[in-house]
């Protein structure tokens, strides 16, 4: 995590030094509280079926494979491989887009933008395609070494500041490979599906070269609308829910959810139409006021979540064994944070009740225990620390909130 946040932060400054800053404040902390949600989940376990690897090694391998070198390198391929047919399915059929659209929402193309990925997926698809590494007898430990590192290694390519890497073009996924991907140009949607090996598009007819002529342009055809990455995770499904229940057409309550990406029965959609861009190189991207005050406080208040995240991780051992519900508890606390402070990106009228509920439950906290989740054991002040720091956030939010009411033309309730 401060590995890709002091990346993130290079390209910005690297964009601002040449001239061409392709991180938009507000976007990139969108996009970093979406990676705090996710990497919140996964660390959190929240998923159904992670057992389903192991079970299919004990019970379908044909063979048993030593961890060696080549049996490392094979693993790579075959989760490349499988990760290509997730990915391609994520694009294709409309339930699964529900678990993509996420990376797909921000319109800008950075690195930041890397880390905004689902929290929606409850059921883990991708450890059943990995049954040929089963019947091959892959030991466990190499799955859970190899796939990690595959997905860390599509983290660099999410930039604008490389341009073409000659012979490296025809093997890897490349920057130039994945603006196509993220771009909402007809010439390049659903292009360039492969995560690591350039070689799956090429393969089944899904590749598209990064054409002079047609500048990328970056997003989804529904645009989200929104900084807040909980929303953006389900906005798909919750308009899948409302079609299903909305149609009169009974075969589409049930198919809809495995039809093309957006499909939309014929009698929901012209009674119930949502917004698409027409005109991509004509439209208007997501952007909401700001000032030098606000985008400081928002700095600060993201500072504090990765501050409270790391916490979490450094300590999750110790913070179970003082009561198994903690970690939850404070899983939990992290998501209404990045709710409160997104709804207050958005300027939302109620953000302040959302920083209100979550400063309260983090007061709670410490009243409760006496402490911070046992952080008194090295810091014995730290609790009124963050008594102080809650009320704070409490009274500066509410703050904003009422300027960006009179901004807005709102009178404060």
């Amino acid at each position: 995590m401060p590995a890709f946040l002091v990346l993130v932060l290079f390209e910005k400054y690297w964009g601002w030094r040449k001239g061409f800053d392709t991180v938009r404040n507000m976007d990139m902390i969108s996009s970093l509280s979406s990676g705090i949600t996710n990497v919140t989940k996964s660390v959190l376990e929240v998923t159904i079926a992670i057992g389903i690897y192991p079970f299919m090694l004990n019970h379908l391998a044909l063979t048993h494979i030593e961890n060696t070198i080549l049996v490392y390198i094979l693993t790579f391929i075959i989760i490349d491989f499988n990760g290509y047919w997730i990915h391609r399915w994520s694009h294709e059929i409309n339930l699964f887009w529900n678990l993509h659209v996420i990376h797909h929402s921000s319109e800008e193309f950075n690195l930041a933008c890397a880390l905004r990925q689902s929290i929606s997926a409850f059921f883990n698809l991708f450890t059943i395609l990995l049954l040929p590494a089963a019947l091959l007898g892959i030991p466990e430990q190499v799955i859970a070494t190899i796939a990690p590192l595959q997905l860390f290694a599509q983290f660099w390519y999410h930039t604008r500041h490389i341009n073409r890497m000659g012979f490296l073009e025809k093997i890897l996924v490349t920057p130039s490979h994945h603006r196509v991907h993220h771009a909402v140009n007809p010439e390049y949607m659903d292009k360039n599906l492969s995560q690591i090996f350039i070689i799956w598009d090429k393969l089944f007819g899904t590749f598209q070269e990064e054409l002079k002529e047609v500048p990328p342009v970056y997003g989804i055809t529904r645009p989200a609308k929104t900084w807040n990455p909980v929303k953006i995770n389900f906005q798909h499904l919750w308009l899948m829910i409302k079609d299903a229940w909305r149609t009169r057409n009974w075969p589409d309550k049930f198919t809809l959810w495995f039809r093309h990406t957006g499909y939309r029965p014929a009698d929901v959609a012209e009674k119930y139409p949502v917004y698409k861009i027409e005109d991509i190189y004509h439209f208007e991207k997501y952007d909401t006021r700001t000032s030098p005050a606000f985008n400081a406080w928002a700095w600060v208040q993201l500072t504090m979540i990765l501050l409270f995240i790391s916490y979490l991780f450094g300590n999750i051992a110790y913070i179970n064994n003082i009561d198994t519900s903690y970690i939850y508890w404070y899983g939990g606390f992290v998501f209404l944070s990045v709710y409160a402070l997104t709804e207050l990106m958005d300027r939302n009228p109620n953000a302040v009740y959302w920083e209100l509920t979550r400063s309260a439950l983090g007061l709670y906290f410490i009243i409760q225990q006496g402490d911070w989740f046992g952080a008194g054991f090295w810091i014995a002040e730290l609790k009124y620390l963050l008594a102080g720091y809650f009320i704070a956030s409490l009274l500066l939010s509410a703050w904003f909130a009422i300027q960006h009411k009179k901004e807005d033309g709102v009178a404060p309730a």
